[in-house]
């Protein structure tokens, strides 16, 4: 690491641990307020400060990377969108760094963007509780051999989804989704045997749970294609301004109706169906991919 990128580094994490410092502890503040609040009316009050804080939080972090980062963030033209309103966003997951870029580009623009977290990450110091005062939904996934073994736990998964998605029912939000639910390597795709050229297969449960339990809500899916001409970034190289270029691409879709609403879990009919509709948008998602890819080699 270069002198530069030292004291680039040194500055940029400065300014992320003093944002922190300040919204961190004003959103545990209104949070508490929140649970306290008598009636829905004031729930409702608490949770739009609450959603106004981490806009600034996220605009800080965003005027980071325009202003002390080399990191140019090339958006292909944003489709329409809607401040108030309910979203499914879905998108390839190549590193951390899809986290605030993603957060970048939306920020404003569409209601907050909620990730389903695991349980594990509520442990993250402030961040985990500034992710609990957000009411960023926390899921236990259970694997089939857990299920095996505890049968009693089968559909605890889609419980603690509906219970997750009924806070989002009367507030605008927009539900993210990192559909292969991994980072990108290629030891995973090579171990997975994926048959998509630069993405891991997609693991249909958890739009599939969303839509469920909110599906009719959602007016439309935000598709979102995230590329690192220079190869997958880590958090540090985002932070030192090692990442010259991000190219993300977005593309809204209806999300067709009879996907909403369905028994996801126990319909085996409707399962294939659904992962038959999710495995077409991953082959246009490739082939959107590569064609960013070479787009940006003819540069």
């Amino acid at each position: 690491m270069t002198s530069l990128q030292l004291a680039r580094t040194a500055l940029n994490a400065c300014v992320i641990l003093l944002s922190t410092l300040i919204h961190v502890p004003l959103l545990l503040l209104f949070a508490a307020f929140k649970l306290v609040a008598p009636g829905v009316a004031a729930k409702r009050f608490f949770t739009r400060i609450l959603m106004r804080l981490a806009e600034s939080w996220i605009a800080v972090n965003s005027w980071l990377i325009n202003h002390l980062t080399p990191t140019r963030i090339d958006i292909d033209p944003l489709p329409k969108l809607q401040s108030h309103g309910w979203y499914l966003v879905i998108s390839n997951h190549q590193s951390w760094v899809d986290i605030p870029v993603l957060q970048m580009v939306f920020n404003k623009r569409v209601p907050m963007l909620k990730f389903f977290l695991k349980q594990q990450l509520i442990w993250v110091p402030l961040l985990g509780l500034a992710w609990w005062a957000l009411d960023f939904p926390f899921m236990r996934r259970h694997t089939h051999a857990v299920l095996k073994k505890h049968p009693h736990l089968k559909g605890k998964d889609v419980e603690a989804t509906r219970k997750a998605c009924a806070k989002f029912r009367y507030t605008p939000v927009s539900v993210m989704n990192f559909v292969e639910g991994t980072r990108f390597t290629p030891e995973k795709h090579a171990r997975r045997a994926s048959p998509y050229q630069h993405l891991l297969p997609p693991k249909a449960g958890g739009v599939g749970f969303v839509l469920q339990t909110m599906g009719e809500l959602m007016h439309e899916m935000l598709d979102v294609s995230i590329v690192y001409p220079s190869g997958r970034p880590t958090m540090l190289d985002l932070i030192a301004g090692r990442i010259p270029t991000v190219r993300v691409h977005v593309v809204s879709k209806p999300i067709p109706a009879e996907l909403c609403g369905q028994d996801y879990e126990n319909d085996p009919a409707f399962r294939v169906r659904f992962q038959a509709w999710l495995n077409a948008l991953w082959h246009e998602k490739d082939i959107t991919v590569q064609r960013m890819h070479v787009e940006n080699s003819q540069a």
